[in-house]
């Protein structure tokens, strides 16, 4: 048996390459990911640990992780705290650190001189020691004002070098330095732009005084631990709790954490396109075994004949299967290395400087991608074993087809109903839910029964539905397209399980672009209705910006009113004891005049006052707020307010993710946490302004400011949508890959077809059908099963996005967008993806031999 199955895996290995195409890029997605994060880490991992000083100390923030809405502020300790440092028995050595980020550097063009990448730029205080990442190569170092030194990697893209001059844009204001030298990185480069400033200027220029610093560090004595001299350090400090004290090896913790956010990401995008790769290859692999099996039905009885008993088969199906999953494996673990070096080399061109030669290699890779590639084609092939298994030899010699039309899809009927109902429940739930998380998982349950419910009973729709997409055929390709249309019917399971793959990935395209296109109309509805504003003046990614630009805009002629926004992350103390951490919205007074909100109780200027705040009408309805109630705010440096309830918006959040479900006004914000840069001014014309004039003058006063742009309404709405795009990019890759697979299935069950019928074909080559016409036969066939894919991937993705939509209006964006044109763009690709799908096989099946295909058995 086992010679017989190696002879017949050996016999069919074309017919297994597009199988194995889809093991291959399973298993390369997932051991790529891997090995590309791995060695993310590692280098990571080594640059921390070879630069972290023995101990730190910074500011206390009470707040472990950043908020992605940051307030700009700098925490700064005294530097005094590094002569108290500098006193403790074992510190050998100890310096002030200065530094700031998510400011704005540009060249003599005016152009930012940061990654464009997402990477940060960074200026810093320069000091010599063995554990800094970088050694002046040119150049001497910073002496005084006006001087800087600039990272190589930066200089080089940007062709800047000794001489030229810069413009830092810091929060107390701009200053410009010359380049005085270039600082080469003896570790990796994580993408960082990097200025480096003689630490007197950098106290001045960066945190608007001097004698101040964000941090000390410390370098041990030999034979003194870090653990050791934190305990010291701590026991020397006047306030120990007003600091954050951390060894070398808790920072490279920390840090590595904050670059685990990064890889976790990549990581998860990568899994998805495996996850993609795997659930459309499952199709791909049951269609061919499935098809493989019923064309060696003879063999099979022959097997069984000789003494071959059911589990023998089945086994040999399965080994077979398992050879195929060998196979893909290993090819696709050496895909998976080419494509981590290929990522490793993509992140060197954006600026990070991974070495391939540190590639991670280790023993779980190999070991998720053996499982990965096994597994996939095992759970695959069983049902089609099983089915194998069941073969009587008296039937399989008088050549019966394996599987009948019978039991199977009344069974199939039956669990499909099953399933489908425990789907159309989850949705019915998710759509009644007042819960943003409860409807979101029984969204997700609800997708996974209906996608499983659609797959089973696929077989059951594929006549009836099949019936009305080719019942034109016949009246336009005559004789020719009724073949076709009956082809597509004569197995119902193979049309079913063809038009799966192809059903998955157009499924996730109109459910995804269903919800992106209800975001979008939602966000275009709430700007029309709140943003009275003339113009929005921000970052494109939100970061907040020096107060330099808010006066320049404050000056230009024209401007009426002007209303200044942050971030603020602070924690609510709730009076019925409940506690959450929220990121508020402190405005000025005027807000009304360029924001229109509804308010069920109260209203925006008394909540703008000192003292007060305004909440999000869900949120005061989870908390049992009223008007008057008094909440307990403590801030990221430790201050405390107590806020009265002054306000209540009729909106049910203030914004997504519930980021503006608190406003406060400006004097509350500066009283509790002064120091804050703003995130978008609202600008108003002033009365009789021309609101062209505005916007020229304001373009033209923030013109040495790249960091900002200047937006009316239409053009805060392309803002939103092309961040939405983004997702869609990546969605769309997704499913990119799953057509791939699909058109591979298509292929792969119109050529196995092809080999099914090929004494048939003969017989209507002798009877006079001509080469074009059975390629013409061949090709209805294909376009006509992708359609159908594309019928149930519409119908799926539509009700996936609209149940979508409802978990969107618990917050807050209710508004129901169908893309019409992609609904179009999928009926159309798809009969595009049958037409490609079938070139092949039609090629192969018109260049038969006529006699020789009447002969075949």
């Amino acid at each position: 048996m086992l010679r017989a199955t190696l002879r017949s895996f050996l016999a069919h290995k074309g017919r297994m390459l597009l199988s194995c195409l889809a093991v291959l890029l399973s298993v390369a997605f997932v051991s790529g990911s891997l090995i590309f994060s791995g060695t993310v880490s590692r280098t990571f991992d080594e640059l921390f640990k070879s630069t972290a000083a023995d101990v730190t100390v910074t500011p206390k923030s009470e707040f472990d992780e950043e908020s992605q809405f940051p307030s700009g502020r700098i925490e700064t300790l005294p530097e005094s705290t590094r002569e108290k440092v500098a006193r403790v028995e074992g510190v050998a050595r100890s310096r002030i650190d200065v530094s700031a980020e998510n400011l704005t550097v540009v060249d003599r063009k005016n152009e930012a001189i940061g990654s464009t990448t997402g990477a940060p730029t960074l200026a810093v205080n320069w000091y010599v020691s063995d554990r800094s990442p970088v050694k002046l190569t040119s150049g001497h170092a910073p002496r005084g004002a006006g001087e800087a030194l600039l990272d190589a990697d930066t200089a080089d893209r940007r062709d800047l070098e000794i001489g030229d001059r810069l413009t830092v844009m810091a929060a107390p204001g701009s200053f410009t330095v010359r380049i005085v030298g270039i600082a080469t990185f003896t570790t990796t480069n994580p993408g960082a732009t990097l200025v480096f400033l003689e630490t007197g200027t950098a106290q001045r220029e960066l945190l608007g005084k001097p004698g101040v610093a964000t941090g000390v560090s410390a370098e041990a004595e030999p034979g003194v631990s870090d653990d050791r001299l934190k305990r010291r350090i701590a026991a020397a400090l006047d306030d120990p709790g007003a600091f954050e004290l951390e060894t070398a090896g808790e920072q490279a913790e920390s840090q590595a954490a904050d670059i685990g956010e990064f890889l976790d990401i990549l990581t998860y995008v990568m899994v998805g396109f495996a996850g993609v790769a795997v659930l459309v290859g499952i199709f791909l692999i049951v269609n061919t075994f499935s098809m493989l099996i019923a064309q060696r039905t003879r063999e099979l009885g022959l097997l069984r004949a000789l003494g071959a008993d059911r589990r023998q088969v089945r086994r040999s199906v399965l080994t077979e299967a398992l050879l195929l999953g060998l196979v893909g494996s290993t090819l696709g673990l050496g895909a998976g290395i080419g494509l981590a070096l290929g990522l490793i080399g993509l992140m060197s061109a954006f600026g990070m400087n991974l070495d391939a030669a540190q590639i991670a290699f280790t023993w779980p890779t190999p070991v998720a991608a053996y499982a990965v590639g096994l597994g996939v084609t095992f759970v695959a092939a069983y049902l089609p074993a099983r089915r194998a298994a069941r073969v009587s030899p008296m039937a399989a010699l008088a050549d019966v087809e394996v599987a009948g039309v019978g039991r199977p899809l009344r069974v199939r009927a039956v669990v499909g109903l099953v399933v489908a109902a425990l789907g159309a429940a989850a949705l019915a739930g998710c759509a009644r839910s007042t819960d943003t998380g409860d409807a979101a998982g029984l969204l997700a349950v609800g997708i996974v029964c209906t996608l499983i419910a659609t797959v089973v009973a696929g077989p059951l729709l594929v006549r009836p539905v099949i019936r009305v997409l080719g019942g034109a055929f016949p009246r336009f390709f005559g004789a020719v397209g009724r073949m076709s249309q009956r082809n597509a019917l004569r197995n119902p399971r193979r049309t079913g399980a063809t038009a799966s793959a192809l059903m998955v990935g157009l499924a996730l395209v109109v459910g995804m672009s269903v919800a992106a296109a209800s975001i979008t109309k939602s966000f275009d509805e709430q700007i029309d209705k709140s943003l009275g504003a003339d113009f929005v003046v921000q970052n494109d990614s939100f970061l907040p910006f020096p107060q330099e630009i808010t006066e320049k805009v404050r000056s230009a002629r024209g401007v009426g009113t002007l209303v200044r926004q942050r971030f603020v992350q602070m924690r609510l103390t709730l009076p019925g004891g409940d506690t959450a951490e929220k990121v508020a919205v402190a405005a000025d007074r005027g807000l009304e005049k360029v924001t229109s909100s509804d308010y069920v109780a109260g209203g925006i200027e008394a909540s703008l006052r000192p003292g007060r705040a305004s909440v999000a009408r869900k949120f005061a309805a989870r908390h049992e707020l009223e008007v008057g109630d008094r909440m307990r705010a403590r801030f990221s440096n430790g201050a405390r307010e107590t806020l009265t309830v002054a306000g209540i918006t009729a909106e049910d959040t203030g914004g997504g993710g519930g980021v503006g479900d608190i406003v406060i006004g400006m004097p509350t914000l500066n009283r509790a946490q002064p120091g804050g840069q703003d995130a978008a001014l609202l600008v108003a014309a002033g009365p009789g302004k021309d609101t062209g004039e505005l916007r020229r003058e304001l373009e033209r006063v923030l013109d040495p400011y790249p960091q900002v742009k200047v937006r009316d309404r239409a053009d805060y709405k392309d803002l939103v949508r092309e961040q939405i795009a983004v997702l869609l990019y990546l969605l769309f890759a997704l499913v990119g890959l799953a057509i791939v697979i699909a058109v591979l299935g298509v292929v792969n069950t119109l050529a196995l077809s092809v080999i099914e019928r090929t004494r048939e074909i003969g017989l209507l080559r002798a009877i006079g059908l001509a080469r074009r016409q059975l390629r013409r036969m061949i090709r209805l066939e294909s376009v006509v099963i992708a359609v159908f894919g594309a019928v149930l991937g519409l119908g799926l993705g539509l009700v996936w996005g609209l149940a979508a939509r409802e978990v969107l209006a618990l917050e807050g964006m209710k508004a129901l967008g169908i893309p019409w044109w992609t609904v179009v763009a999928v009926v159309v690709g798809s009969a595009v993806v049958g037409l490609i799908a079938a070139l092949l096989p039609a090629l192969r099946a018109s260049r038969m031999n006529v006699l020789a295909a009447i002969a075949h058995e």
